[in-house]
C-alpha cells in the first residue's frame, strides 16, 4: 500500500520534512520513496506542497497518515476536520496499559452450598 508520510531530514534539534509517497513497508528512515511531494519546516511554518501530484497520488488510491493529513486540510488541498493525532496515541497506550482482568471464579462445591 502507498503512504503518503513525513520523511525527517536536517540536523540534531532541527528538524524539516520533506513530504514523499512511499510503500507502508518501507522504513521512515529508510530513503526509498517514489516521490516527493513537498517540503515542512515547523519552525518556519507553513509547508510548501505540490497540490496537483498530491491530488494525483491520492486519486491513486494512496493513503495518508494523520500528520501530513492536518498539513492538507490546513493548506486547504483537501476537505475535512483536522485529526487529534497525540490524543488518539495516549488513548492506545492507556488502553495497553491499564487493562483490567477479571478474576476467575471457582464454580461451588456442595459443601459450600
Amino acid at each position: 500500500m502507498l503512504m503518503i508520510r513525513l520523511l525527517r531530514i536536517g540536523k540534531k534539534h532541527d528538524p524539516s520534512f520533506r513530504i514523499v509517497v512511499t510503500d507502508s513497508r518501507n522504513a521512515p528512515q529508510s530513503g526509498r520513496f517514489k516521490e516527493i511531494l513537498g517540503n515542512y519546516n515547523p519552525q518556519k511554518g507553513e509547508p510548501q506542497l505540490k497540490a496537483e501530484k498530491i491530488k494525483h497520488w491520492i486519486s491513486k488510491g494512496a493513503q495518508i497518515s494523520d500528520t501530513v493529513f492536518n498539513l492538507l486540510v490546513s493548506a486547504k488541498i483537501i476537505e475535512g476536520k483536522k485529526k487529534d493525532v497525540l490524543h488518539h496515541e495516549r488513548i492506545e497506550k492507556k488502553k495497553t496499559k491499564h487493562k483490567k482482568e477479571e478474576p476467575v471464579k471457582a464454580p461451588l462445591t456442595n459443601e459450600q452450598k
